[in-house]
């Protein structure tokens, strides 16, 4: 994964972790799991995601959306829940190696037997489960606040946060249940293992925790998740994604890293400050009108810490020393305004609205932007564009061209009446390298809520006619709203394309995020480079007139009978 990676993957691997949530005297009859993130070894201080204790809430899950509820003590589960937690191997463990040498690898969750004599490897070892106690179920506010801003109201049907899909049989209760506990967390201290007393006292490292603000958008994540929870450990215990910041609201964050039911709960870390902890994995599977969005949701690590040591000290008199033993932010206090600059180059990606509708674009100029046609059809048509500098300009424009419906070249160009400044305008690429990483810069999702999304992936195809590109292939996510946007060389920050479209599937009407499709900046170069110097529109025009071929390629954008929804 690179040398950047490597303090990041250990930091990760060391502080992952599964917790187990079972009934006593039931433990096979109901087993809710999710992921979780070492704090501490001692005392051993773990932080999990909360929805696993919903079975256990005396007075239900309505306990936790009670008016004014931050926090609650542990004691607000019944009597009988038993909490279990277990972790790879640590180097500082010497007893836990001993131990790892005397028994098998799998465990009995993952292959439905009692454990037998040692057997040849067939995952990762792990260390014994050690019992665990609640101390205390905690929500951070301004990721409540956020969340109910960005995903309540009107906007609320739209989105479903549920493990399964949404065609998936699940009870509204079920649903309810998960919904409720979306942003709440867990406090875990373990036990103390008088068989393993080496183990018991093993000091290990401590999490180090990034200000929130310290992260910009697009930087480079890591998730540490356990897929599927408590089942097979061994094998899915601490699976890494990859990933970029794509977007933050408070201490509400995105991440593209892809992530799987069970990860609820991990940490995600940043790869600088080195192995950092971010956030915690809030929600890994996010569907919007019914379809999978690709993004992660994440409530940051600072913030919740705080609330946590603010929740101990208030349900603990005595426990000013435990609150203090939980990790602090490295550098600056995270209550300190957000920054978010982010790649320079992603400042170019502007807001454009023409009338009801609205998308992504690029300033290719100062007074030049380059989006969609099926964002902005009409020439002559007023456009309004909100930049995202800190000075966030709003600038009117009207169109100045745009193609036909018949041309396979869905270009529209903006003419602004003022200068965009302090907006970089991005250098044209010459050249296309499959496989390079590449960036999408759109107001896919949330629009102009909170500024525009980043999402990562690699140039995954390079469609040529004639040895020339027409077409360029991204892993990137995109969504509705990322039409006309950037799509950036990571490495070089050069501008490669303009987002088009993403892929529908006509049989069962599935849209997926990561595979779509842009127009090669080279394409549009030459007609541009003749409007800014000339004001000639003769080069733009000409991509009216492509041939068969490309129009072949481009085959989603044929004319049709009935006229077609936005392809975003």
């Amino acid at each position: 994964m690179g040398r950047q990676w490597g303090p990041a993957m250990r930091a990760a691997e060391q502080a992952g972790c599964v917790v187990s949530a079972s009934r006593a005297g039931q433990p096979k009859a109901g087993l809710w799991s999710c992921s979780g993130v070492i704090l501490s070894r001692r005392p051993g201080l773990v932080l999990c995601h909360g929805g696993i204790f919903t079975p256990f809430l005396r007075a239900g899950s309505g306990a936790l959306t009670a008016a004014g509820a931050a926090f609650l003590p542990g004691n607000i589960c019944g009597d009988d829940l038993r909490l279990h937690v277990q972790w790879g191997p640590t180097a500082a463990s010497p007893a836990g190696r001993a131990e790892l040498g005397r028994r098998g690898l799998c465990t009995p969750q993952c292959a439905g037997l009692e454990p037998g004599p040692p057997a040849r490897s067939r995952g990762r070892p792990l260390q014994p489960q050690r019992p665990a106690e609640l101390l205390l179920l905690l929500s951070c506010p301004t990721f409540q606040s956020q969340f109910a801003r960005l995903f309540g109201g009107e906007t609320a049907e739209q989105w479903h946060f549920a493990s399964a899909s949404p065609d998936d049989e699940v009870s509204e209760e079920e649903e309810e249940d998960q919904l409720r506990a979306l942003g709440w967390f867990a406090l875990l201290r373990l036990l103390p293992d008088q068989e393993r007393e080496a183990e018991a006292v093993e000091r290990g490292p401590v999490v180090a925790v990034s200000p929130l603000g310290a992260v910009p958008k697009g930087a480079p994540l890591l998730a540490c998740g356990s897929p599927f929870g408590a089942f097979c450990p061994d094998i899915f215990l601490n699976t890494l994604s990859r990933g970029v910041l794509s977007n933050a609201a408070g201490s509400l964050l995105l991440t593209d890293a892809r992530c799987l039911p069970g990860t609820e709960g991990g940490g995600v870390f940043a790869a600088r400050p080195a192995g950092t902890l971010v956030a915690l994995v809030a929600a890994p599977l996010c569907w919007k009108a019914r379809e999978w969005v690709g993004l992660t949701l994440l409530c940051a690590a600072a913030p919740l810490l705080c609330a946590a040591r603010d929740a101990l000290c208030r349900l603990h008199p005595c426990a000013d020393a435990l609150a203090a033993l939980l990790p602090h932010e490295m550098g600056t206090p995270w209550d300190r305004p957000f920054r978010d600059p982010g790649p320079p180059w992603a400042a170019a990606a502007v807001l454009v609205e023409c009338g009801s509708v609205w998308g992504s674009g690029v300033a290719v100029a100062p007074r030049l932007v380059v989006t969609c046609r099926h964002v902005a059809p009409r020439e002559a048509a007023s456009v309004l564009v909100r930049s995202t500098t800190p000075k966030g300009a709003i600038i009117w424009g009207h169109v100045v061209f745009a193609t036909q419906e018949t041309s396979p070249y869905d270009i529209a160009v903006v003419s602004l009446d003022e200068d965009l400044e302090v907006v970089p305008i991005p250098v044209p690429a010459e050249h296309f390298h499959e496989g390079e990483a590449v960036t999408v810069v759109g107001f896919g999702v949330f629009g102009q809520a909170c500024g525009p999304s980043v999402t990562s992936g690699i140039l995954s195809a390079v469609v040529q006619v004639d040895d020339t590109p027409v077409m360029l292939q991204t892993t990137c996510a995109v969504h509705g709203g990322s039409s006309g946007g950037p799509l950036f060389s990571t490495c070089s920050g050069n501008l490669l394309g303009i987002v088009a479209s993403n892929t529908r599937d006509n049989n069962t009407g599935a849209t997926y995020p990561h595979l779509n499709f842009s127009i090669p900046i080279t394409v549009l170069q030459p007609g541009l480079q003749r409007y800014r110097q000339t004001g000639d529109l003769g080069g733009l025009r000409q991509l009216n007139c492509t041939t068969e071929p490309v129009r072949v390629v481009w085959r989603l954008q044929q004319p049709q009978a009935e006229a077609p929804r936005s392809k975003l």
